[in-house]
């Protein structure tokens, strides 16, 4: 027999509801009164709360749609510092001359660094990004290409974010953009599942490290995209595995760019890993280095001799540890505004947004359990970043160490076995795509309903104070009665919206043309 709850959250999902609400209090700070009110949980993956995944990929689908195509260039609009930004960062450039002069005669800095921090914290209270106190790299490398990549056309970019019109034969404009699909390379031979012909020679290594860097390889394809094409390139783009669990980019770019001049760049995209070297394994998980507690280091466990830093270790490199590249498969194809390719190509970039990486394809053979497992263990073991504590089992100190960091135990989100190595955002959109952001579509999207339903909105509703409600509150009722009241509130929502769009298109039908 099925349990009551289970049958409630089913009966949610079916009517859009989301299963995880999360109870808000809403106070009145004229009379006092609070009212307990339920928001969405806002999950973006199916495991966590499918109602809430599956509206967010509907979002994501609108704001794909409104830019992919757009005539006409973006408006953006730049915000000018106010008075007190300006006062401000006047005040910070007195506190950098006082600080300089006191460096040259060798007087104490302290108070001066205190002020600083304390207008900076001003700046960013105010509203301004960024910070000032930015530390010079302490080895600059050299930004001369790679000798075994073609190299790139210079060309200047326009500020123009929309392409250009074609006549037809019948005399018809049409303004068409691309589809564009970059891989990675092979690590070995795959069958039809994806799974390696031979485990034990797959380059799981390799893979593991692409995943890692792969969102720093998409920031450069974008860069080098948009100086190949001549103008400032606005794209849609969404990371998936393919079934042999690589990452992959599908990426919808608003204007045309040849065929040749994508794949001259796909080829010619790199991204160099300037990290200390983890091929051997000097430390294994049965002789790891142990913590100083008065130097506040790793040191060697036998020798006791500190480790290198992370700094250090990387100082003389003569060669990146990685380089990740593109592989030759580059799928370009041109699609048209309002034409069945267009709808067919936005709901292909979309399909996974409201699953899990690892969830994409499911391992359901043994083989292909083998192969998600080693794949997960090359992740676990490389490096992340340079705090990362994987760099202690190839006798390197992380920067920021502390007392407690264990080789294979770190946080971090490439390490995880639903993430695959990929750590980045699943979905790309440029600055000038549709001129709006997520939360922009999803107001657009409450806009049109109230609209349809003659809703007006509540003046005084910026005057509540909202805070997070405690399940143990005595107010807040528990969740399978608040998910009863929200799929009773769904239902009667959707038969008002049924109704009105009958109304809208009868008046429509009985309208004598103009």
């Amino acid at each position: 027999m099925p349990i009551a709850t289970h049958v409630v959250e089913h009966v949610a999902i079916e009517h859009g509801v989301c299963i995880r609400p999360v109870p808000l209090r809403r106070i009145d700070p004229d009379t006092g009164a609070s009212l307990i009110i339920d928001v969405d949980c806002g999950a973006t993956t199916d495991d966590k709360c499918p109602p809430c995944a599956a509206r967010r990929r509907r979002q994501r689908m609108a704001q794909c749609k409104e830019g992919w195509h757009a005539e006409t260039e973006p408006v953006v609009e730049t915000d000018t510092p106010t008075g007190e930004q300006q006062q401000l960062a006047l005040a910070r450039a007195e506190l950098e001359k006082a600080r300089s002069n006191a460096l040259a005669n060798g007087e104490d800095t302290a108070a001066i660094e205190s002020a600083i921090s304390q207008v900076e914290a001003k700046l960013a209270d105010s509203g301004v990004r960024g910070s000032l106190t930015r530390k010079k790299p302490t080895k600059v490398r050299s930004t001369k290409r790679r000798q075994d990549v073609p190299d790139l056309p210079a060309t200047k970019v326009t500020p123009v974010t929309i392409g250009r019109t074609y006549s037809g034969n019948n005399g018809s404009t049409y303004r068409p953009s691309v589809i564009l699909t970059l891989t990675l390379g092979s690590y070995g031979p795959v069958d039809a599942e994806g799974v390696p012909r031979n485990m034990d020679t797959y380059d799981y290594k390799s893979q593991a490290r692409d995943s890692v860097h792969f969102a720093k390889q998409v920031d450069r394809a974008i860069q080098n995209l948009r100086r190949v094409a001549g103008f400032d390139v606005q794209y849609f783009a969404a990371v998936e595995p393919q079934r042999r669990l690589a990452p992959h980019l599908h990426m919808a770019i608003r204007g045309t760019i040849s065929r040749a001049d994508i794949r001259a760049t796909a080829a010619a995209t790199y991204h160099q890993v300037w990290w200390p070297q983890t091929d051997t394994v000097v430390y294994p998980h049965d002789r790891l280095p142990v913590w100083d507690e008065q130097a506040e280091q790793y040191v060697d466990p036998d020798t006791a001799q500190a480790l290198p830093t992370f700094d250090q270790a990387g100082a003389d490199l003569t060669q990146p540890m990685h380089v990740v590249r593109f592989g030759t498969q580059v799928h370009v194809a041109g699609v048209l505004a309002d034409s069945p390719q267009s709808e067919k190509w936005l709901k292909y970039l979309v399909k996974y947004l409201h699953k899990s990486i690892s969830d994409c394809h499911q391992a359901d053979s043994d083989r292909q359990k083998e192969h998600l497992h080693r794949l997960w263990q090359a992740l676990r073991f490389e490096p992340c970043s340079p705090t990362c504590a994987n760099w202690l089992r190839y006798g390197v100190q992380p920067r920021h160490t502390r007392e407690g960091q264990q080789p294979g135990y770190c946080r971090g989100k490439v390490h995880r076995k639903e993430t695959l190595g990929f750590g980045g955002r699943r979905v790309l959109v440029s600055r000038k795509w549709s001129n709006k952001t997520l939360a922009e579509h999803r107001r657009d999207q409450r806009t049109w309903v109230r609209d349809l339903l003659a809703l007006d909105d509540d003046p005084d509703h910026a005057r509540y104070l909202w805070i997070p409600a405690k399940a143990t509150d005595p107010d807040v009722q528990p969740r399978e009665k608040r998910l009863l009241l929200a799929i009773a509130e769904r239902s009667r929502w959707r038969d008002q919206i049924q109704q009105a769009q009958q109304q809208a298109a009868d008046v429509s039908a009985t309208t004598p043309a103009a």
